[in-house]
């Protein structure tokens, strides 16, 4: 595994305030982060078998841990720490953190463009933390992913009684976008965030729908009537084909500069069609999809096949992050719902998915394995130093 140059991910979270007042302060701020985001490490995710986990382990964490008066925090104490703490500082220390690690790694989720550039994608989607809209705390999550890793570099509540669309570009405010090609599906591909993208120096690619319809009637026409002759050059094709879960899928993407002085859509450079087929392998049933999509790469960075690469990394976002949280995780079944807790958990999530992806682990599950099955472990790699 990675030795990590980046600061640890005990160092970053104790940057967040410690919520509890002076004079309730039984245990060191570090101790109750370190416990945890140890037992985040082991698997175990909600406040009470954060606390479980920690009672059968007391031993070996007051050895390591040596708190005031050798004893442990109930779960009382952890679960209040996690419904009081501030939400927005704890997601900003995550994301220094996370933005840490990518920065060390520097490679994953990159393209080689055509003019030798490494283009770097990152994907932005939301989320519905469903064990907390469960009992009536509507909770909405954007977050914005590394392609590839699946690390999370940014991530923020979508505002009630709001949509994802007033939400990214608050989670993009400010960022450097130099070297990047931002990916999102067709709920976000709005002109205002085209703009905000390219005033920050970045690229974008965005999936066309029916919820920009013009837009989508235009791209449509190009690719099902092309024109006649067409320019030399100007739609070029790139097919990837890959074989897993006993599906045969070809993605076949076609991208033209036809419509770069036709559209009135910010930093147009190409338009796409992407044309999906799935065999099915044990009964033969062939499913077809065809997708647009718009970009701001122009052909000196990227022809087809840098912009199937980067189409298909977007989905990096449900692959590594989404479905790991979910299934891995247990962010859907956990019935955490009140204070800053569900946002607060949900952050934590991100951290221990960005820290073990760069350490090299691929299978998550066996992971948690690993380091639950000792104490130490999972402590020397949240950053607690060894004794």
């Amino acid at each position: 595994m990675a030795e990590s140059n980046a600061p640890t991910l005990l160092a970053q979270l104790e940057g967040t305030p410690d919520p509890r007042s002076r004079r309730g302060r039984s245990f060191e701020w570090r101790v109750l982060l370190a416990i945890i985001s140890a037992a985040l490490v082991s698997g175990y995710t909600t406040p009470r078998s954060i606390a479980h986990w920690a009672l059968e382990h007391a031993q070996a964490l007051v050895a390591q841990l040596q708190p005031a008066k050798r004893r442990l925090p109930s779960a009382s104490t952890l679960y209040r720490v996690l419904r009081k703490v501030n939400r927005q500082q704890l997601e900003t220390q995550v994301a220094a953190h996370n933005q840490a690690v990518d920065a060390d790694d520097g490679v994953t989720g990159g393209v080689r463009a055509v003019n030798g550039a490494l283009l770097r994608g990152q994907a932005v989607d939301g989320k519905a933390v469903r064990g907390a809209n469960t009992h009536g705390h509507a909770l909405h999550l954007v977050s914005l992913v590394r392609h590839e890793s699946g690390c999370v570099l940014g991530q923020c509540a979508v505002a009630a009684k709001s949509n994802e669309i007033t939400a990214v570009p608050r989670l993009l405010a400010g960022r450097d976008l130099r070297g990047t090609v931002t990916t999102m599906d067709a709920l976000l591909t709005q002109q205002a965030l085209a703009r905000q993208i390219l005033a920050q120096q970045g690229h974008y690619l965005m999936v066309v729908k029916e919820n920009q319809p013009e837009l989508d009637a235009h791209i449509a026409l190009l690719f099902n009537v092309p024109p006649v002759p067409a320019q030399p050059g100007e739609v070029l094709t790139h097919t990837y084909t890959a074989r897993n879960h006993g599906r045969l899928e070809t993605r076949t993407l076609e991208a033209s500069t036809a419509l770069t002085d036709y559209l009135d859509w910010p930093g147009t450079a190409q338009v796409m069609r992407r044309t999906c087929q799935r065999v099915m392998l044990h009964t033969g049933v062939v499913e077809r999809k065809t997708t647009y999509g718009i970009t701001s790469l122009g052909r000196d960075l990227a022809e087809a096949e840098q912009l199937e690469a980067f189409w298909r990394g977007h989905w990096t976002i449900e692959n590594q992050d989404h479905y790991v949280r979910d299934e891995t995780l247990g962010e859907d079944r956990g019935q955490t719902h009140t204070g800053s807790a569900p946002q607060a958990l949900a952050a934590l999530r991100n951290a221990v998915i960005s820290l073990l992806r760069y350490r090299g682990w691929t299978n998550i599950a066996a992971t948690l394995r690993h380091y639950g099955a000792s104490v130490h472990r999972a402590l020397q790699l949240v950053g607690w130093p060894a004794t």
